[in-house]
């Protein structure tokens, strides 16, 4: 979603200084690369780039051709097969041994529903959006449907020209991937085949750091750097404020027994308690579990955590085992942390770990790709 939000924001810059854009997307990709379908980067008619498609390897070829895609006003189809060891031939020296397909497509401002108008509407709420690009591997050079919906469970924005032999299949695996929250790759057999990825956005994660002590400083900067949203939240003026987090887009004062009401709650809202006050983090312990967050991280040793879950049991409070599986205490992976910024590093890890259902293990360790394409469904039956 950063990318996103920095990609809007290179866009306005580039309509205030009268400057053509084009939009370059990651619309499918068929063994190892760096980036997976999803990845985006805008091109300005003077080079400028916002944005990756590639760890670097393709971004200058992809630049020529946005110039061309720019001065013709027609979106295009590119491919990149590495699959063949001798990929210096390209020129882009990828070293992936993959192959990629990535949609460059002019941006007409004058048109309402143009691409970076449905990424703008994706960041309207911070509900789930289902964003649909439609492509032609067969007819690459010709003029793409390109992104085209935008689908919220509520109503669809965007333009079903070209789309009408599909309307029906395609709406059916644009409520599948609501549903089941990851992203679908299918083809669609009518005259000439078209291919549409059907990308899940997911709203960023919302970090509710509860405790303003000078170890919560790099935890907001390192989750600030990864576009995350912060919330902090503590009793004490003097130390939540903006001159110390000013990268907070909320800071809440509040007594431990009402912070629960301050805050909105979705299922990527996260905690985090390091108040360093055992009163305040256990109050505000017993007013969370009925909110079932995603992660519950408490910051301290395990001594502290099972002291906390005891007195809740005291009162007649008994996490149940799905609780108890959200909540992290102590705090992080285990990467030897010590320095607070550290830590932060460690907290961070721990929480896009269990976000994202994986155990934060080596690389090195991992049988098959490193990226996982369980994310995106590729679907490419006959049948539709």
């Amino acid at each position: 979603m950063k990318e996103i939000r920095e990609i809007i924001k290179a866009f306005d810059l580039a309509q205030k200084e009268g400057k053509q854009t084009a939009l370059a997307t990651v619309v499918q990709v068929e063994g190892s690369s760096y980036r997976s379908p999803g990845a985006r980067m805008l091109i300005t008619e003077d080079g400028a780039l916002t944005g990756a498609i590639s760890g670097g390897c393709l971004e200058g070829d992809a630049l020529r051709k946005a110039q061309l895609v720019m001065f013709q006003q027609q979106s295009m189809l590119v491919t990149y097969d590495t699959t063949d060891d001798d990929d210096a031939k390209f020129g882009v020296g990828l070293g992936c041994n993959g192959i990629i397909h990535i949609l460059i497509e002019p941006i007409r401002p004058e048109q309402e529903n143009h691409p970076i108008a449905l990424l703008k509407r994706c960041l309207a709420d911070r509900r789930d959006q289902v964003l649909v690009t439609v492509f032609d591997l067969k007819n690459k050079r010709s003029a793409q449907v390109g992104t085209c919906l935008l689908w919220n469970k509520q109503v669809v924005s965007g333009s079903w020209e070209g789309l009408q032999g599909i309307k029906t299949s395609l709406m059916e695996d644009v409520k599948d991937a609501f549903a089941s929250g990851s992203s679908i790759i299918n083809r669609y057999n009518i005259v000439s085949p078209l291919h549409a990825f059907i990308e899940v956005i997911k709203p960023p994660i919302e970090l509710v750091i509860i405790g303003a002590g000078n170890d919560a400083i790099p935890l907001a900067e390192l989750a600030n750097i990864l576009g995350w949203g912060i919330t902090l939240v503590d009793g004490r003026a003097d130390y939540a404020n903006v001159q110390r987090f000013p990268k907070a887009q909320q800071i809440i004062l509040a007594k431990a027994d009402q912070v629960v009401s301050h805050i909105s709650w979705d299922a990527r809202t996260v905690v985090v308690l390091m108040t360093h006050n055992y009163n305040y983090d256990l109050t505000v312990l017993k007013h969370l579990l009925p909110i079932k967050v995603s992660y519950l991280g408490v910051l301290g040793p395990k001594k502290k955590m099972t002291k906390m879950i005891d007195a809740l049991e005291k009162e007649s409070i008994k996490p149940t085992e799905q609780d108890l599986r959200k909540i992290f205490g102590p705090i992080g992976l285990d990467i030897g942390a010590e320095a607070p910024e550290e830590i932060a590093l460690s907290v961070i890890a721990e929480i896009k770990a269990v976000l994202e259902g994986k155990p934060g293990t080596f690389l090195r360790d991992k049988s098959g790709p490193i990226h996982s394409r369980d994310a995106v469904r590729l679907t490419l039956s006959d049948s539709k």
